[in-house]
């Protein structure tokens, strides 16, 4: 590929290489700062040599890429908030017991059943200055006030740190909260919070403020709230009032890309300015007046639409594209979307670890450097054709480039998605145009009844179009497993055989068969590990008991009655399943008598009885048993006990203190999580 000869292309690549090291690997700041001095010393060393001899060129380029991974090591540490000593995280005290927080009102989150969610910037812990990102929760409440971004708040209350997942192979939210800084969340009640008098103006603040003025003008121009919720998505990038029903039919269709604004919606908001200010002439001063409008354009959107990651790399690259055409230069999209990589992760190198992130950057790659080989397929004579040729091969190249990645995340590929971007594209066109329109006149509060109608209409359809290709399930394929070693190596036979079709030739040909040897050899690897691991899961379920044995790829469940006729829709079991490459084989109902590996397991149940002199390896304690837990462990003196989720906690704290007498080990799965025995 010509575009790796390019310099900065394999500098971004090295700086990526360096960022990824600082995230998985802790290096102390004072280390980092003398390797980073070493470096620099000897790039300007080898520079000055390579002015004097060529020969030693080459030993500059190697140097300037090594340097280029130090400098993003760097940046990842210098950008961590983990690795500031006046961040919150530091401060074992705040975790343990109640202090004076003031903060600041970031952003507005999606609510949950229970609460009120925002994201707060640490200002103070106990007139101590401190720094850090958290999630602020409130108590639903009837009375509680209506905050804002930029409302500064005094919460009496203790940090709660990020927990991980109390089951297998879910979701990790902690994880999630930890790449985008956040390392805590506070709980509170409104009587516990005092809202101050001043309110803290900045980029966030007027952004929040024009939003809010937009939708209260749309409300009051009487537009359906659920299409109002999804225009706010697709013009504005808020995602936090859209039902869970209309974001299901969207990632069942394959479009789910469309509530995040990204490089489509900021390509339409350039060819809509652009058409705007064609009547200006293209003199110097007039091509500098539609640059300039255009720069302010781009990036006035991008802060109504919240600075997301997929905003902020769209934004960038397209005002690149904008300054080229202004300087008359032909762009090298290459070199484009390198140095919006280049710049952002420079400023912001957590968006490196956000999934829209790259799938929005991978999209766009495969669009640029595969669609034009699909397009070569068929030469299509007339324009239609041409047109609905031009939406598949763009599809196709997005699709292919971003499946790998969509199913190690998801776990599920959109069959239709094809003809749901044949259909949505063309009428995205219209919404986009035309929300933007209504959003600007709303912000002065003048919208025209018809143009908001219009708008509405347009949404009301899209979203029956997107909820008819949604419920044709059968071509949704889901539950689908995959392991980043097969994430890997599926990328690099998707590159080499690409590369092949570019250009054949036999020594690309024999890459792919080695490509192919790599996926196979990490199949069966991991297929290897998996048919020889044995492991028997409690997991950590509130209302039920919930047991596993898998042996290879066979699952057997242990569940009461009611369990087990929805087993098969477990979430907590489905997740268990794809993440082990696994199926449920066997589903038995839940006994007092266990076996596994050559252990004696016994489940005592709400009925509190037990034989005697049975010795137990292990007790399973469930269903808040009305036990003497005294005497119970004296007895059958288990090596172990564990107590699962559904029991009450505070019977949890007796039968933990009467094994602390007894010195035997406890387990909680509702405090520590999922037990695993293997």
């Amino acid at each position: 590929m010509k575009v790796l000869q390019f310099p900065l292309a394999r500098i971004t690549i090295g700086f990526i290489i360096g960022l990824l090291f600082g995230h998985y690997f802790q290096i102390s700041i004072t280390s980092l700062f003398v390797v980073l001095f070493v470096f620099i010393s000897v790039f300007i060393l080898l520079y000055f040599l390579s002015k004097r001899n060529n020969k030693a060129s080459l030993y500059f380029g190697i140097g300037t890429y090594f340097l280029s991974v130090i400098i993003g090591l760097s940046t990842q540490i210098v950008h961590s908030d983990y690795f500031q000593k006046n961040n919150y995280i530091h401060n074992k005290e705040i975790f343990e017991e109640p202090h004076f927080i003031s903060l600041t009102i970031r952003e507005k989150l999606k609510n949950s059943p229970f609460s009120d969610r925002y994201l707060a910037i640490i200002n103070h812990v106990d007139q101590k200055e401190q720094t850090g990102r958290i999630i602020l929760n409130i108590q639903n409440d009837s009375l509680h006030p209506v905050l804002e971004v930029g409302n500064s708040l005094l919460v009496k209350g203790a940090l709660t740190k990020n927990k991980p997942p109390n089951n297998p192979n879910q979701f990790d939210y902690s994880k999630y909260l930890e790449n985008k800084q956040i390392y805590a969340q506070l709980y509170a009640d409104i009587d516990e919070i005092k809202i101050g008098s001043e309110i803290e103006k900045n980029i966030w603040y007027y952004s929040s403020k024009l939003r809010t003025r937009i939708i209260r003008n749309l409300e009051k121009n009487n537009f359906n709230k659920t299409e109002l919720n999804v225009a706010i998505a697709l013009i504005m990038g808020q995602q936090q009032d859209i039902s869970p029903d209309i974001i299901r039919d969207y990632q069942f269709a394959g479009a789910v890309h469309i509530l995040s604004v990204s490089g489509l919606h900021i390509g339409f908001i350039l060819l809509f300015v652009t058409f705007i200010l064609r009547p200006i002439p293209n003199t110097k001063r007039g091509s500098f007046i539609k640059l300039i409008t255009i720069l302010i354009s781009l990036s006035m959107f991008g802060i109504i639409a919240g600075l997301a990651p997929s905003v902020v790399r769209s934004v960038t690259m397209f005002s690149f594209v904008a300054i080229g055409n202004h300087l008359r230069r032909s762009v090298n999209i290459y070199h484009t979307l390198l140095v919006s990589v280049l710049l952002i992760l420079l400023f912001e190198p957590s968006f490196l670890f956000d999934v829209g992130f790259q799938l929005s950057y991978i999209a766009l790659f495969f669009i640029i450097w595969l669609q034009p080989l699909l397009s070569s397929i068929w030469k299509p004579k007339y324009k239609v054709s041409k047109y609905i040729w031009d939406i598949l091969t763009v599809s196709f190249a997005a699709q292919i480039g971003t499946l790998p990645l969509s199913i190690y995340y998801f776990h599920q590929f959109p069959g239709l998605f094809f003809i749901t971007n044949l259909i949505i594209i063309p009428l995205l066109s219209v919404i986009m145009i035309l929300g933007v329109l209504v959003m600007l006149l709303a912000a002065f509060n003048m919208i025209p009844i018809f143009l908001s109608q219009l708008l509405e209409w347009s949404i009301y359809y899209l979203n029956k179009i997107i909820n008819v290709i949604a419920s044709l399930e059968q071509f949704i394929i889901q539950d689908i497993p995959l392991h980043f070693y097969l994430l890997l190596s599926g990328y690099l036979l998707l590159f080499t055989v690409i590369f092949w079709f570019k250009k054949p030739s036999f020594y690309r040909l024999a890459v792919i068969l080695i490509s192919i040897i790599i996926l196979q050899f990490s199949y069966f690897k991991i297929q290897y590990k998996i048919q020889n691991e044995k492991e028997l899961i409690v997991f950590s379920s509130r209302k039920n008991t919930l047991i596993a044995e898998r042996k290879g790829e066979n699952i057997l469940v242990y569940a009461n009655d009611s369990i087990l006729k929805t087993i098969k829709k477990n979430s907590l079991l489905k997740s268990y399943s794809i993440g082990n490459f696994s199926t449920l084989e066997q589903k038995k109902r839940l006994q007092n008598f266990m076996f596994f590996d050559g252990k004696k397991i016994f489940v005592l149940d709400s009925s509190g009885i037990y034989p005697k002199n049975i010795n137990p390896d292990i007790i399973i304690l469930t269903q808040s048993a009305k036990i003497n837990a005294d005497r119970l462990f004296q007895e059958m003196k288990p090596k172990l006990v564990i107590a699962d989720a559904s029991n009450f906690k505070n019977i949890q704290k007796l039968w933990k203190a009467s094994c602390d007498k007894q010195k035997i080990p406890f387990h909680a799965t509702g405090e520590k999580g999922f037990y695993k025995l293997n």
